[in-house]
Parts: C-alpha cells; sequence; structure tokens
C-alpha cells in the first residue's frame, strides 16, 4: 500500500480575454476567481493583438504566490483566421499571412495554435488552408495543435468535423472557453500529463493533450454580448476624458497601470517589499511594443 494522493491530470485553460481587448473582467477578477475555484493548474491570456495584460497576469500570480500560472499569450487575426500564439515574449502583428504568423511564433519559440478553426466565418482557418501548412516541408509553417473544443454557439456545431481534422492529421488537442468574462474561465479546457506550463506544452507537442468542456447557451453568449457593449462606451468616455485632461490616461486595460499612457504594469508597493526605489517598479513594465494598439 502507498501513502501517495492519487495523481490527476493537470488542466489548462488557453484563451481567455481581458478588459485590454474584448473582455469583460480584469486580471485581477480573472486570477481571483480562477485561484478561488482551484479548478485550473495553468491559464494563457490571448487578447487580441496584444499581451500587456498577459504580461501583467504572469507578474501578479508570481508576486501573490498564486498556485495558479500563467501563460502569456496573443490572439492573432492573420489574413486566415484567429490564432492562438502561447509561451510568447513580444506580440505578433495582426494581419499578415496564416503561414507568416505562425513562423513569427515560432521565431520566439512559441506555439501555434488555429483558434475555433473550420467555422465558415472569415475570421477562422479554414480546412484547406491548414492542409497547406500541414503538408509543408518546413516545420516551421506547420501549426503544432488545433483548438478542438470552443463553447460557443457556432463551435457546438462545427465540434465533430474539427476533432475529426485533429485525428486525421495527428494534431494535438486544445479545449478553450475563449472567455470574456472571469466566470466563463474554465468552461472549456485541456487536459495533460503534470501541472506545470513546461508539461503542458511537451504534452501539446507530443499529440498527448485533450480537450474537455460544456457549451454554452445562446442567451448567455448574449449576456456576454451586452457587457461588451457597454464596456466599450467605458472605454470611449475614459480616452476622451483623458484626451480632454491632457493627463496621459485612457481606457482602463484591467492591470495595475493599465489606465496609464502609454499602458504599463505598475505593481503597487508592498510592505514585506519595503519600497520601490527611484529606478521604478521590482518587475520592468513590458515594451510599449507589447500593446500593438495604444
Amino acid at each position: 500500500m502507498t501513502d501517495d494522493p492519487i495523481v490527476r491530470l493537470g488542466r489548462a485553460d488557453l484563451h481567455v480575454h481581458t478588459l485590454a481587448s474584448d473582455g469583460t473582467s480584469s486580471v485581477e477578477e480573472i486570477l481571483v476567481h480562477v485561484e478561488a475555484t482551484g479548478f485550473l493548474d495553468v491559464i494563457a491570456i490571448a487578447d487580441h493583438e496584444r499581451i500587456d495584460a498577459a504580461l501583467a497576469a504572469q507578474h501578479m500570480a508570481a508576486d501573490r504566490g498564486l498556485r495558479l500560472q500563467v501563460v502569456v499569450g496573443e490572439e492573432i487575426t492573420t489574413r486566415g483566421g484567429h490564432l492562438l500564439g502561447l509561451f510568447l515574449d513580444r506580440p505578433v502583428p495582426a494581419l499578415r499571412a496564416l503561414r507568416w504568423s505562425i513562423e513569427a511564433i515560432h521565431d520566439q519559440g512559441g506555439l501555434a495554435i488555429p483558434a475555433h478553426p473550420l467555422v465558415p466565418y472569415p475570421l477562422c482557418a479554414q480546412g484547406f488552408a491548414l492542409r497547406r501548412l500541414l503538408a509543408s516541408d518546413d516545420p516551421a509553417a506547420r501549426p503544432d495543435a488545433i483548438e478542438t473544443f470552443n463553447p460557443t454557439a457556432l463551435g457546438r456545431y462545427w465540434h465533430g468535423k474539427v476533432v475529426a481534422f485533429a485525428a486525421e492529421h495527428g494534431l494535438g488537442q486544445v479545449g478553450n472557453s475563449d472567455a470574456h468574462a472571469a466566470t466563463q474561465v474554465g468552461t472549456g479546457w485541456t487536459s495533460f500529463a503534470g501541472r506545470t506550463p513546461d508539461q503542458l506544452r511537451a504534452a501539446i507537442l507530443e499529440g498527448t493533450s485533450r480537450h474537455h468542456g460544456s457549451f454554452h447557451g445562446t442567451v448567455g453568449q448574449l449576456g456576454t454580448f451586452g457587457k461588451q457593449l457597454r464596456k466599450y462606451g467605458r472605454d470611449a468616455r475614459a480616452e476622451v476624458g483623458g484626451r480632454i485632461r491632457r493627463d496621459g490616461t485612457g481606457r482602463d486595460h484591467g492591470y495595475p497601470g493599465g489606465h496609464l499612457r502609454p499602458p504599463r504594469y505598475e505593481p503597487p508597493a508592498r510592505d514585506e517589499a519595503g519600497p520601490r526605489d527611484e529606478a521604478g517598479p521590482r518587475h520592468p513594465p513590458g515594451p510599449d511594443s507589447a500593446s500593438g494598439r495604444e
């Protein structure tokens, strides 16, 4: 008989949006919610065309000693559909070819995963384009896995086709929530052997990761759309107000320092860490180019 606890698979949600793009929850709200539920081991913040909130989330989780670990991601709008870049250290420019974007992710050591693929919609990578990339002689041009579970209404109808495509081409399976609110995080997730980001990465590359989750109802998605519209109104008022006042502020990106222009992570001083010196915060802020927009 052994005293070792039962070992469970790790759980990750690698497609989470914040106030920095079209999400409706701050980094703070997302971290608090995920840590309180205790269900996920790893999340990736993957805002549209920016990584500043993801970098802030990673620093915040480390500063607070959270059990949860954060991967820096980005949802990149390519000319061939949306693409998740994971394990990034700089943003990937938007509106380039799908192949170019995959290669750019691999150039910095990241993983490239088409988001909600095969759905007949301009923002989704189509099968013919993915087959062409998978047949390439250049490994740098090939996606590392595909998002086989996305809980949106469109994802429900094309789920079986995506799973069959992954099996046909030997692609790793990744399940994500595509969350735009903190309470949605974990409604789709990826299981893997281990608990850490490095173990997750290895499982995806080995093709041993698996998808899980439950689909959203249409009513729930309409509620999210309403919150997004209200957010856009607040953002516009904050941007205009900052420009009128000329005080170097704008819309809130959902992390300390995210209302400044340019937005930059500025962690609050902690008593146990002592006062910060005049050189600035203990963690250097992400580069201004991490925004990609402001």
